[in-house]
C-alpha cells in the first residue's frame, strides 16, 4: 500500500496557493492555468482554508455574486482536513469518501508540503492493483 509520501514523490510537491484577500476570479485563473481543482488558502504561512471549484459553484454562482468582487475568504472552506506523509492511500480514500472531498493538503511538522487529489489516490490504487496482478500471473505461470 502506497503512502502519501510515495505519491508525492512521484507527483511532485508543488503547492499552489492564494491569500484570503485574493479575488475568487484570480484564484479561478490560477486553477485554470495550472489545471487543478482546488487551491490552498495561506495567511501568514498558515493554512486557513481551501478553495475548490465546488466552493465557487455553490457559493458564488448560486448566490448571484461575482468572482471579481468576492474575496476568497468569503467562500473558502475553513475547516481543512489534511493528511500526513505516512498516511496510506487507503486511509486517504476512506477519508475522502466519508467527507465527500476531492483534495487533501499534506502537512508535515505543521508545514504544508503538498496536496493530493482523489485522482492521485485512484492512480496509486490502480498501480498497486496492477503490480499485484502481475505478481499473481507470474506465480501462476510458474515464474516463467
Amino acid at each position: 500500500m502506497k503512502t502519501v509520501r510515495q505519491i508525492l514523490d512521484k507527483k511532485g510537491y508543488e503547492v499552489y496557493n492564494v491569500s484570503p484577500d485574493s479575488s475568487v476570479f484570480d484564484a479561478l485563473n490560477l486553477m485554470a492555468d495550472k489545471n487543478i481543482g482546488a487551491v490552498v488558502v495561506i495567511d501568514n504561512d498558515n493554512v486557513v482554508g481551501i478553495l475548490s471549484e465546488r466552493d465557487y459553484a455553490r457559493k458564488v454562482i448560486l448566490h448571484g455574486k461575482t468572482s471579481r468582487d468576492t474575496p476568497v475568504r468569503d467562500i473558502m472552506t475553513e475547516r481543512v482536513l489534511y493528511v500526513k506523509p505516512d498516511n496510506t492511500s487507503d486511509e486517504c480514500m476512506a477519508l475522502m469518501a466519508d467527507k465527500r472531498i476531492r483534495h487533501l493538503p499534506v502537512l508535515e511538522n505543521d508545514k504544508l508540503i503538498g496536496v493530493i487529489s482523489i485522482g492521485d489516490i485512484v492512480n496509486a490504487i490502480i498501480e498497486e492493483d496492477k503490480y499485484i496482478i502481475e505478481q499473481l500471473e507470474n506465480y501462476i505461470a510458474g515464474g516463467r
